[in-house]
Formats: C-alpha cells, structure tokens, sequence
C-alpha cells in the first residue's frame, strides 16, 4: 500500500534561486548542481530541483514552473508490484534503474511508485496552557532560531476533471476520499498514511489563486511541530526577503491544519503546516462550499472572505452508514 509522498520532483527556471529558497525554507540541502540540487527532509522524503527544459523531467500535461512528477513511496515492493501489475493493464509504465515505476495518471499527472521506508522522526511538541487547564508548569516553551520541516505532508494540482482524476487515485491507487470542496475539488489520502489528505485535486478553473484553467502545480505543503515553528518559518523567510503570504496564517475549518502559504520561485507556493486533521476509515467526508471550508480565521483577510461566508457544509451522503461509496459524484451539486 501506498504510505506517503516519496519525493517531489520540481521543475524551475532558475535553479540557483530556487535551491536559496528551499535552503532558508528549512529543507536540508544534500547535493548541488548548475542544473539540479537535492533536499531530503527528517523522514526521508525528497524535493528535487531541476531545470525546467531537462531531460529527466517526464512528459505530462502540465504546464509552467513547479512539481512536474509526484513520486509515491510503498511500504513494501510486492506492494509497488502489485500497482504495477494493475496500472500496465491500460497505460505505459517505465521502471527506471532505482526501482521507481513511472506512469501517467489519469488527470494528466506524472506519478511514479517505490519502495519507501520512512525514517522515525522524533519530537514533543510543547504542552498548552489555558485558562484554568495548566498542561505545563515551570517550563518555558521552547525557544528557535530556525524552523526545520519534518515531511511532505501534501500536494495540490489544479486539473481539468478533478472527479475524474480522483477516481482513478482511489480505484486503481488504494486512496480514500477525505473531503470534497463542493464544485472546486477533492482531497485524498493514501491508504497506508492517517494525515487528512496526501493530495488535493483543484478543478483548473476553479476561483483560487494561483489557477487558470490550465494543468499545473499549485502548492505542496511542509509538516512542522507546532505553530511556534511556522511562525518562526514565516519570520525567517521575510527577514531573507522572499515575499509574504498573501493571507497571512491562518486555520483551514476542512482539515483544521494550521498554515501559511508562502509564493516560490520554483512554482506555486510552499506552505508551512501543522496540526492537521488525522483520519483513518471510519471518517465520513463531508462536502463544503468553498469559502465556509477555506478558513476558521485569518490573519489577513482576502476581499472574498470580507462577509462571513454561511455555515455551508453536510456530510457526504454517498459514505452514510448502509450507503454504497463511489468515489465522487458529480449530482452533488446544491
């Protein structure tokens, strides 16, 4: 079964820029080229930069700068086999020289599977004291200079047919359903990982920043311990003087994850993110309006958030005790 993200493989205009970005982000940089550099976070998962015209970046339909292949990491090889096996069923499928499946997915992503044994990663994350509910006594929090991200926690792509694309996630991947943002797309999560979602799928042309009807990356989102770190990440980065998020930090009410979006010079955005939702399969996915589901609060509030957005939201009723469970379906719309 699929366990989580195994690498990110960017493509960039600007390699050198792109690397300083990363580096001061929190991620460790391994290995460093004109044309490539490599970064291996706590748990082992990778980011990848290469340039955008090489070679070694797959064919797919996506466009622009940004993650141009999404590696899954498998717990085990039979596991990678098996997947396999399936997908050469109706598509081309390439195993390169370190054992990574390469395939096209449907909704125009390249994607690739491996064998991926994650690293422990060990922290404690510091007890939080309110009104009346002391959880620690005689101890400062910690103190940082820096924030240092543990592991790829999610994905997104904007995609022509997010329903479609998915499916085939879920039918032929393993993947369960966590969320859908009613008429702007899905969120997902592998089977072998309880985080809310490893992936989100955008529709193309969905009103959010950073689409335009067109395939492309839109973020990938880096775990931290708590939000003492993402603030120190956010502080960090502008004292370097990479642009500020456009909202500010906030929490998401779908998944509850804590955030902040930063704009990246590889493409897209990075976000900062911790305390996120963890599910397993006794969740039922609920459906939202979009801005209902954007955000609980902001610290800077977009022109479209400026009227409270209507308490919008059901659960899924396709997922209800005693109903079948397709994927998505499209008559889900108010």
């Amino acid at each position: 079964m699929i366990i989580g993200i195994e690498r990110l493989i960017y493509g960039v205009e600007n390699v050198a820029e792109s690397t300083r970005y990363f580096a001061d982000f929190g991620l460790p940089l391994v290995e460093q080229a004109d044309d490539s550099s490599l970064f291996i976070l706590p748990e082992g998962s990778r980011i990848e930069l290469l340039r955008l015209d090489s070679p070694r970046l797959p064919k797919s339909d996506l466009i622009g700068q940004g993650v141009r292949e999404l590696v899954w990491g498998c717990n085990s090889q039979q596991s990678v086999d098996a997947l396999v096996a399936n997908l050469k069923t109706d598509r081309e499928v390439r195993v390169d020289e370190r054992g990574v499946a390469h395939f096209v997915a449907d909704g125009g992503v390249a994607m690739g599977l491996v064998q991926f044994t994650r690293a422990p990663v060990v922290f404690a994350p510091d007890p939080v004291n309110a009104p009346f509910n002391t959880q620690r006594l005689n101890q400062t929090r910690k103190w940082r200079r820096r924030c240092f991200p543990k592991n790829i926690q999610h994905v997104v792509f904007g995609v022509k047919d997010h329903e479609a694309a998915g499916r085939f996630l879920c039918k032929r991947l393993g993947f369960r359903l966590s969320d859908v943002m009613r008429d702007y797309g899905v969120f997902l999560r592998c089977e072998g990982n309880n985080d809310h979602h490893q992936i989100f799928y955008a529709e193309a042309d969905a009103k959010l920043e950073g689409l335009d009807g067109q395939p492309r990356f839109h973020h990938a989102n880096f775990g931290v311990e708590d939000l003492d770190e993402l603030m120190i990440g956010i502080n960090y980065m502008e004292r370097c003087g990479w642009p500020k998020s456009s909202v500010g930090l906030g929490r998401h009410r779908l998944s509850s994850g804590l955030f902040c979006y930063l704009p990246c010079p590889a493409g897209g955005q990075a976000e900062y993110g911790t305390d996120f939702d963890a599910l397993d399969d006794n969740w039922i996915p609920r459906i939202y309006e979009i801005k209902f589901s954007f955000s609980v609060w902001l610290s800077v509030l977009p022109p479209f958030l400026m009227d409270e957005p209507a308490w919008d939201w059901c659960y899924h009723p396709d997922y209800l005790p005693g109903a079948s469970k397709p994927v998505t379906r499209s008559a889900l719309k108010k």
